[in-house]
């Protein structure tokens, strides 16, 4: 094996040294056929599939090879763009407070720092710091190293936390004491990173992932025994359902959420007695979703579709908690999402969609008597929050951000109205006067009219075709793609690009029927509405067709694969993240993480009208002899979401049937999973190159 992989990489080498331009790898072929009512497919390249094959990882070394002989070039450039992208970072970046239980809780960067520290005061803001998680001391010897979740036990004394050494979402639980900052003997491996205590602080609840990586049991750990003891609390048996844990604000309950795609079921713990079962709020029914929202006087307060496609907000006693029993407190709004909700003693604060803007109402729960938070630019995001966990607060905070102010913190004063700012991240060099923002309506046909986010720099930005564009969307899992501001970008913008956001079906910017319409027998609306974007800008002259990019990652990485299969004449260039691309295959494979969970998101391929709509669009099976636009892939090792031979197949497949001689690029992180880098200046990395290859494409380098 290391003899083959020397000549090989020697083989390389003399290539690379002989010729004027790099060669790309190819992959060898074994065909596996598959037969599906009455279809043949044909998969040259499904022994990536298994990961044992020795071939996999040479494959992918010389693919890493090949993509750094094609952009060396721009390594300078890469390393001017990351400077950039660090310089922007505020090397002492730190969180807003929030009070919980007696302490307040934040987490701050120290200068030079990947890592952020975990602090509290007690009482007062002005108290002295605890650092109760040092991450850069955890992460010390770490490539990949994320605290996946963590609980602080009722007594203040313990701290729950989960770590993720490899990016593939199986963490280890350890239990460490606070007072003497050492952590307890007890170790808890392969758990999905959501911890919960009991009030006594004896007990812990955590969550175990199934071979899939599907959190579905929950168990009980009495601190200071062996784990080998621990207690099941509840196990989820059908592989469709996920389950994570939950706790009331004031600290009466402990939930079990257990959710699919289409439905929900919760259960309560009361936190007082943890050796008591667990308590059914009310049996899963098909395509309903209910979420307990809060408990407060005795009642559940729980957020449903039931007869509500958006969403409304009724309450429940806690010694009858089902549907039966259920009352409207916020009824059904068609034209608004409800999003989120925080009941406290007075008010009722509410988190809507509206037009695809965030709209946050407050209603007096005295007088029924409602206000808005009042908002101004055209396209924006806002995020409900509270600055502690006290049920008679009067106040709110709220984020508001948009694609030229940086993340804004501000404290609402309910009763009077008015809002202050609090904090406002800093971007160091970065002028928002400079640049322009706008929203956009895109018709994308039979009546429909896709939002689209626009920001470019106003002295840089002819609008007259000749301007080099990013078009970014996601349209998935009814995951909204907001118009949050990104540091990154600026160094686009400041080069003469535009850059937009398409809020294609799939999200749910404009309400659940947006997300329905983006689905299953209805998923091309979203690659239709995308090319409908894509389309406009070039009518509209904010760039062309040789100037034009798009960008999206993981489903929004497949989005790419489909649009570029419809519409390859379109893009100059696609950067696909992570892309899952395999998409019938993938779903015939119950083994394969997420697959079970997500047969009402794309369908299930044993169902026969789901499987011949499948393959009306699988990027995989749809790659065609074709002139294709540059492409840059990107994918992880050791990703348990989109398994790196979903990218490693599909660009052999679209490097075998392209007809240009544009390059098809793949960058693999032999180290990482689905997100990648975890540390705050190495996952710029990734970034500067993906600008680089498309500034190089434009002839850029500088």
């Amino acid at each position: 094996m290391r003899r083959t992989l020397t000549i090989v990489v020697s083989l390389l080498a003399i290539l690379f040294i002989s010729c004027s331009k790099p060669v790309p790898p190819e992959a060898r072929k074994a065909p596996k056929t598959y037969t599906e009512f009455g279809h043949t497919r044909v998969d040259d390249y499904a022994w990536m599939n298994d990961a044992s094959d020795p071939g996999l990882i040479d494959h992918l070394t010389r693919e890493n090879a090949y993509t750094a002989a094609m952009l060396e070039p721009t390594n300078d450039l890469q390393k001017k763009i990351y400077d950039e992208l660090v310089g922007r970072i505020d090397p002492d970046q730190s969180s807003l407070p929030v009070m919980l239980n007696s302490y307040w809780y934040y987490t701050r960067f120290e200068k030079g720092q990947q890592y952020p520290f975990f602090c509290r005061k007690k009482g007062s803001q002005t108290a002295s710091e605890e650092i109760f998680l040092d991450v850069p001391a955890l992460a010390s010897g770490h490539q990949i190293f994320m605290i996946r979740g963590y609980s602080v036990d009722p007594g203040n004394s313990r701290v729950a936390y989960g770590t993720d050494t490899t990016g593939d979402r199986r963490c280890v639980l350890r239990i460490r004491d606070l007072s003497t900052g050492t952590d307890l003997p007890d170790v808890i491996v392969n758990t999905s990173g959501n911890y919960a205590w009991s009030n006594d602080s004896r007990s812990l609840y955590y969550v175990l992932n199934d071979p899939t990586v599907r959190a579905y049991r929950v168990m009980r750990h009495t601190v200071g025994t062996d784990p080998a003891s621990d207690a099941e609390v509840y196990a989820e048996a059908d592989s469709t359902f996920s389950v994570r844990l939950g706790t009331s604000r004031d600290h009466a309950f402990i939930f079990i959420a257990s959710t699919s795609t289409l439905a929900s079921e919760w259960r309560a713990i009361a936190a007082d007695r943890p050796d008591v079962p667990p308590v059914l709020i009310q049996k899963r029914q098909p395509d309903m979703l209910y979420a307990v929202a809060e408990h407060a006087e005795g009642s559940f307060f729980i957020m449903t579709n039931r007869d509500a496609k958006n969403f409304k907000l009724v309450n429940a006693p806690v010694m009858s908690p089902g549907m039966a029993h259920w009352k409207d407190v916020l009824p059904h709004r068609p034209e608004a999402l409800l999003e989120s909700t925080e009941v406290l003693a007075r008010f009722i604060v509410s988190q809507y969609r509206v037009n695809g803007l965030t709209t946050i109402v407050i209603r007096d729960r005295t007088t029924g008597t409602e206000a808005n938070v009042q908002f101004s630019e055209p396209a924006y995001v806002a995020g409900l929050s509270l600055a502690t966990d006290r049920y008679d607060q009067d106040s709110i905070r709220y984020t508001y951000t948009s694609l030229t102010t940086p993340r804004s913190e501000y404290r609402y004063d309910i009763p009077t109205r008015t809002a202050s700012l609090l904090k406002r991240d800093r971007v160091p060099g970065f002028d928002p006067s400079l640049y322009t923002t706008q929203r956009v309506w895109v018709d994308a046909g039979n009546g429909v009219r896709v939002p689209m986010s626009i920001v470019y720099r106003t002295d840089r930005f002819a609008h007259d075709g000749s301007d080099p564009f990013l078009l970014y969307a996601y349209g998935s899992y009814g995951a909204n793609s907001d118009p949050y501001f990104t540091s990154s970008v600026v160094s686009l913008l400041d080069r003469g690009f535009g850059f937009g956001i398409a809020h294609v079906r799939g999200g749910q910017e404009m309400g659940r029927q947006w997300y329905d319409d983006g689905k299953v027998l209805t998923k091309k609306h979203t690659f239709e509405d995308f090319v409908a974007c894509a389309q406009y800008l070039v009518n509209e002259r904010y760039t062309s067709v040789d100037r034009l990019f798009a960008n999206g990652g993981s489903a929004g990485g497949m989005l790419m694969g489909a649009v570029i299969n419809m519409r390859p004449d379109l893009f100059r260039g696609i950067i696909a993240d992570v892309p899952w691309m395999d998409v019938i295959t993938d779903m015939e494979n119950p083994a394969l993480p997420l697959t079970t969970l997500e047969y009402d998101e794309w369908g299930n391929p044993a169902n026969r009208e789901h499987y011949e709509y499948l393959l009306t669009w699988s990027p995989y099976d749809n790659v065609k002899s074709a002139r294709y636009p540059a492409i840059l892939a990107t994918g992880g090792l050791n990703d348990t979401q989109v398994p790196v031979f979903s990218p490693a197949k599909w660009v052999a497949r679209v490097r075998e049937h392209n007809t240009g001689d544009d390059p098809i690029l793949f960058k693999v992180n032999m180290g990482a999973g689905h997100a990648g880098e975890s540390g705050r200046f190495e996952r710029q990395k990734l970034t500067a190159l993906k600008y680089a290859f498309m500034l190089h494409l434009l002839g850029v380098n500088e």
